[in-house]
Formats: C-alpha cells, sequence, structure tokens
C-alpha cells in the first residue's frame, strides 16, 4: 500500500481569505479597525452570544478575565488536571493559585464529583475545560458555582460548534474563551475570542485589552487624545486577522461537519481493537465539535506507546498528544506546589497512555480507514 502523508492538523484556507487580507492591507487601518468589530459581530450570530470580544489568543482571553475579576495573590481558581498549561498560566499571570481537580475517566472532562471538595474560602472562580471539544455536563457546574458564589470560566479553546442543551459552549458561564490557533476548529494564525453574557464585563475587558483607555481610535473626537482610566494590556486582534477569521466562520458549519463524518468513521473501527479504549464523545444532550480522537492505550500496549506513534509516523499518519502530562506534572507546577507523579491518576491514565489521531477537515473518509489500518498494524507489532 503506497503510504499516505495525512498531517495531524493543516489551517484551510484560499482564496476568500487572501482577498479578505488584500482588502486590509489596502487600506489605511491595521488595527483598531472596523473588521474586528465585524468578527465580533459574526461571531455573536454564530454562537448567540450577546457579546463577544475579539482578542489576540486564547490565553488573553482567559488572563483578562481574572484580570476582570480582580483576581490577587491568595486566591484560588479551580482548574482541571487535564488541559493545556495556558488554562492554569492564566490564574498564575494574574497572581492566584490554581488548584487543580482530576478527570473524568469516561471524558477526560473535569470530575465534578471532586470540585466542591477542593473550595475553600478563599475559591474566587471555577473554570472548565470541554477537553477535545465534549461539552462539560453545565447544569452541575452552574449548581455548584451558585451555591458557592463562584465565577464561572470556560475554556473553549478546542470547543467552537461545541453545544450542550442546544446552548454553545462558552454561554452558560461569565465568560467563554477561545482559540484561533492554524490547527483548531477555524484559524485567524493566532488570535482569540471572549463571549459573555453581561453587557459589563464585555465593556470592561474591551477596554482593559487595550491599555485601559477609554475611547478607542474611532471614538476619538481629536486624534490622539484619550484617558487612562484603568490598567490593562496590548491584548487586541489586529485587522488582518479579523479578516480571516471573518471567512473562516463563513465555512465553520462545513469544517465541523466533516470532522464529525470522519470521527465516526475511524471510531467505528478503532471501537473493534481490543488493545485501545475511545473517550466518550456523544451523549443526548452534548454536541461535540471533535476537534480530534484520542485513543487510550490498554496497560499491556500503553509502555509502547512511542513505537506506536513512531509506526504511525513512519506510515505517514499524524499523531499528537492531548496533553504530554497532567498540568500539574510539568516542572513548573511541581516544582512550585510539590505535586507528586502519583497525583491525579485518571488525568496520568490519559496523558501518558492517550494517542490523538486526526479528524479534521483537510482528511477524507479513505484516510480515516488508512489510520485504522495502521492503527491495527501498530498494535499488532506493539503486543
Amino acid at each position: 500500500m503506497t503510504i499516505r502523508k495525512i498531517p495531524f492538523g493543516k489551517p484551510i484556507l484560499d482564496e476568500a481569505e487572501k482577498q479578505a487580507v488584500r482588502k486590509v492591507l489596502d487600506g489605511d487601518i491595521l488595527v483598531h479597525g472596523p473588521v474586528a468589530k465585524e468578527f465580533e459581530a459574526s461571531f455573536n450570530r454564530y454562537t448567540g452570544s450577546p457579546y463577544s470580544v475579539s482578542v489576540a489568543s486564547c490565553t488573553a482571553a482567559l488572563h483578562l478575565s481574572y484580570f476582570y475579576l480582580g483576581i490577587k495573590a491568595g486566591d484560588e481558581v479551580i482548574v482541571p488536571a487535564q488541559t493545556h498549561n495556558a488554562t492554569a498560566h492564566a490564574v498564575e499571570l494574574a497572581g492566584g493559585k490554581p488548584i487543580f481537580v482530576d478527570a473524568d475517566t469516561t471524558t477526560g472532562n473535569i470530575d465534578i464529583d471532586q470540585i466542591e471538595g477542593q473550595i475553600t474560602s478563599r475559591t474566587k472562580a471555577l473554570s472548565l475545560v470541554h477537553f477535545l471539544g465534549l461539552p462539560v455536563a453545565m447544569d452541575r457546574i452552574l449548581e455548584i458555582a451558585k451555591k458557592h458564589n463562584l465565577f464561572v470560566v470556560e475554556d473553549c479553546a478546542l470547543a467552537i460548534g461545541s453545544r450542550y442543551k442546544g446552548v454553545h459552549c462558552g454561554l452558560h458561564g461569565d465568560v467563554g474563551c477561545f482559540s484561533f490557533y492554524p490547527v483548531k476548529h477555524m484559524t485567524t494564525a493566532e488570535g482569540g475570542m471572549l463571549t459573555t453574557k453581561h453587557k459589563e464585563v464585555a465593556d470592561k475587558i474591551a477596554r482593559q485589552k487595550a491599555f485601559g483607555v477609554d475611547r478607542t481610535v474611532s471614538e476619538r473626537q481629536i486624534p490622539g487624545v484619550y484617558d487612562v482610566t484603568m490598567l490593562g494590556f496590548n491584548y487586541r486582534m489586529n485587522e488582518l486577522a479579523a479578516a480571516m477569521g471573518i471567512e473562516q466562520l463563513k465555512k465553520i458549519d462545513g469544517f465541523l461537519n466533516r470532522r464529525r463524518q470522519n470521527y465516526e468513521i475511524l471510531s467505528k473501527r478503532l471501537r473493534e481493537m481490543p488493545e485501545i479504549s475511545l473517550l466518550e464523545s456523544t451523549h443526548a444532550e452534548f454536541q461535540s465539535s471533535y476537534y480530534c480522537l484520542s485513543i487510550i492505550l490498554s496497560p499491556k500496549v500503553s509502555p509502547k506507546r512511542f513505537d506506536v506513534v513512531k509506526y504511525l509516523n513512519d506510515q505517514g499518519v499524524g499523531t499528537s498528544v492531548y496533553y504530554p502530562r497532567p498540568v500539574p506534572h510539568f516542572t513548573y507546577y511541581r516544582s512550585k506546589y510539590g505535586f507528586s507523579e502519583n497525583s491525579f491518576p485518571n488525568a496520568s491514565r490519559i496523558s501518558y497512555s492517550s494517542i490523538a489521531l486526526p479528524v479534521a477537515p483537510h482528511l477524507g473518509a479513505e484516510d480515516m480507514e488508512y489510520i485504522a489500518d495502521k492503527v491495527k498494524d501498530a498494535l499488532v507489532k506493539a503486543v
């Protein structure tokens, strides 16, 4: 069989994005302009969010959330152990302390049953991640948050298109934070979006993302004249990125449909293989964005995980790992807080035994069949 070339992820851009960027380049405004506002409005229409604020990255959106909340030294924020380090870094950057909670073994999402045991008088917020695009059971999260008066931050870096009970992720809690990194569901090359139901939150964060000035360039009656009413950052999205985002958003439903089709083909084949298990991807009340398909190797095979990865890569199948280790096991967090190797066993099982396989829309049904064949071959060699 001919070896295929199957990248794990690939931005899908065509002439529409190029023309949109050229139009910005032919104009006079590269930042502070109307295109970012148009992208925010488009994002509102797609997600159903009342307010969206374009930002430089998802990490910027997370950091701004805690900055808005006034997180400071001594404050605690509940975060999942199984996530990208940015989820916890944003808390640290604001001066707070992330309090890690282990993963649910069936979904990879935060184990809701363990949350309340970690809440103290210092807890100010609850951060959750819709792991690989599968929504967290938000009714239970909101019940806990209401009981303890906690601000809820949804990390939606992999969850555009994900819905819980018909409502888009990012609109259940107080804020939602999205990523447009090149291999995500849609891209602006680099960039992010913050959604919220609260006008006051949107208005203040829109100022805080731009140095805390009291008026944008278009709002200034005299050019260059403004006041600074609060502390802020330079976390703005530029007009080039926003122009790409507008065009990508027009295609997102097609991208998501292809991801779902690919996932269904590949998961059907993989479920026939006893050496692996799959994280739960569907539920009657959940609509996943199907970012990738993560297989969990059996205890018999997991010691040979990187042999399996090497074989797949040699056969042209791009892979990744979500994530290489639980966040509290990274050197920074272990050194600072003293976590042991035995901590967070569920997140550890996922991190140290998983391989992420591609289902993105640059691929089709034949690619899924090829990936399944190569996974089967790799498992035979590993056993």
